[in-house]
């Protein structure tokens, strides 16, 4: 919900852009890139349309001639991550373009940063191209710079973010992202399939399905058929899962038609993973939030996705108070979660955002009551996820290597795994000739709060 985690920082992480040797008067561009996913992406898109132009990605500040800083803007701490981003930018470097959701807020950033050289709003990419033109003017040798087949990762190689929509039809009252994103507009199907095809062509063994509303994919275009691929999430989601890769969706909301998806978790063409935003489960609690208020029915639609496919690994996120919220409602959500069961559980304390209608709905609780609220649904999630694990003591897991360190002690992750924001399984021995981005068995021996520990099968 603010910044991406150290390693998935360019500007931090250097092993993640290993730039060309620079040759005379090539310009180079740094990046930062801030918040969720689907800004990742834009970065890379960004960065790919940069290399192709004859720029070099360079991995510190010292290196560039100009840093483009993409922002987040979804919460007021992230506002103030993005500022503190963009003035550390401006120290280090002193040129910088800024990009991203926080740019549809121009004023907001040139009040605290008048110099910064240019601010676009999120997924302005030529706009993004015209202010770094405008900074540090390219210089291309139509010898060397040619257009990556894979294009620019901020990820590593063996997993990628697949973003397949811009946009929100929702209009949840705390959330300010279709006033900043605009409404839902959804990539043809035959286009997200080439994309995936050559991500997995080149290396790529997960690919990470994202949008604001996944299950909502194809709802603006009316589902269209476009070179014998319809624009429909079960549609997209079967054909990607033809292309050999780990296929794992995320932000799916619980419409009738999600079930449609379990078969496919069920066969073994999609993980069997479905990362739903719930929010909470109090129907008045959800109202006031403008969101579908069913928690009961989503019981039965979560009992029902266990029967059909009982591997299934469910995650979800969740705001503690939110203005209004008494002890009664929080108290009906924490008893909703002890009956739901989830596997992974994200909580946030509600926070106002500049522009959101939940601003000025009446009775805001108190941050010491969030805190202590956050605090006792946090420790009733933690003991789900303990026994939730403890289960799989035993068990023989799929899993996907994401690095191997100077010990030998390989991090991987299994199907119920997604990067950054789950736990992981480590194998602390016998993994001499094990390669990052390899898939192996292994048997699950240890369980803690989060993670897993286990020995390979050779």
């Amino acid at each position: 919900m603010s910044s991406n985690p150290p390693d998935l920082r360019p500007d931090l992480a250097r092993a993640r852009l290993t730039p060309a040797p620079r040759r005379d008067g090539q310009p180079h561009i740094g990046m930062v890139s801030l918040g969720c996913p689907k800004a990742l992406v834009d970065s890379e898109r960004i960065l790919t349309r940069l290399r192709a132009e004859g720029y070099g990605i360079s991995p510190d500040y010292t290196g560039a001639d100009a840093v483009i800083v993409n922002t987040c803007g979804f919460l007021d701490s992230a506002k103030a991550e993005s500022l503190a981003a963009i003035g550390e930018a401006l120290a280090e470097n002193g040129r910088v373009i800024v990009t991203g959701c926080l740019g549809a807020e121009p004023e907001y950033i040139t009040g605290a940063h008048p110099s910064v050289m240019a601010v676009t709003g999120p997924h302005q990419y030529e706009q993004v191209l015209d202010a770094v033109h405008a900074a540090v003017p390219p210089r291309p040798d139509p010898y060397i710079d040619l257009l990556p087949a894979s294009g620019v990762s901020l990820t590593p190689r063996h997993y990628s973010y697949l973003k397949i929509s811009e946009g929100c039809n929702h209009k949840c009252k705390f959330c300010i992202i279709p006033d900043m994103r605009g409404r839902l507009a959804s990539r043809p199907a035959h286009a997200v399939l080439r994309e995936a095809e050559k991500l997995v062509e080149n290396g790529v063994r997960e690919l990470l399905v994202i949008s604001q509303d996944t299950s909502a994919y194809g709802v603006d275009i009316k589902h269209a058929t476009e070179r014998d691929h319809r624009a429909h999430i079960t549609d997209l989601a079967r054909d990607l899962g033809h292309l050999g890769a780990w296929v794992r969706l995320h932000y799916v909301y619980p419409y009738p038609h999600v079930r449609q998806l379990i078969p496919l978790m069920a066969e073994g063409l999609v993980l069997p993973y479905l990362d739903i935003p719930f929010q909470h489960a109090h129907p008045d609690v959800l109202r006031r939030m403008a969101r579908p208020a069913a928690a009961a029915r989503t019981l039965d639609e979560i009992a029902a996705w266990r029967a059909d496919c009982p591997d299934i690994t469910l995650r979800s996120t969740f705001i503690v108070g939110y203005p209004g919220e008494t002890e009664a409602e929080f108290q009906t959500l924490l008893d909703w979660l002890d009956e739901a069961q989830l596997d992974r559980v994200g909580c946030f304390q509600y926070e106002n955002v500049a522009g959101a209608r939940s601003n000025d709905l009446p009775d805001h609780v108190p941050d010491e009551v969030k805190q202590d609220r956050w605090d006792r649904f946090m420790e009733k999630a933690q003991a789900i996820s303990v026994n939730k694990l403890a289960a799989k003591v035993g068990s023989v897991q799929d899993v996907l290597i994401d690095d191997i360190d100077e010990d030998g002690i390989a991090t991987c992750r299994t199907k119920a795994d997604a990067p950054e924001i789950d736990g992981n399984l480590f194998i602390d021995e016998g993994t001499e000739g094990l390669s990052v981005g390899e898939i192996v068995r292994v048997e699950v021996d240890e369980a803690g709060e989060y993670d897993l520990w286990g020995a390979l099968i050779r």
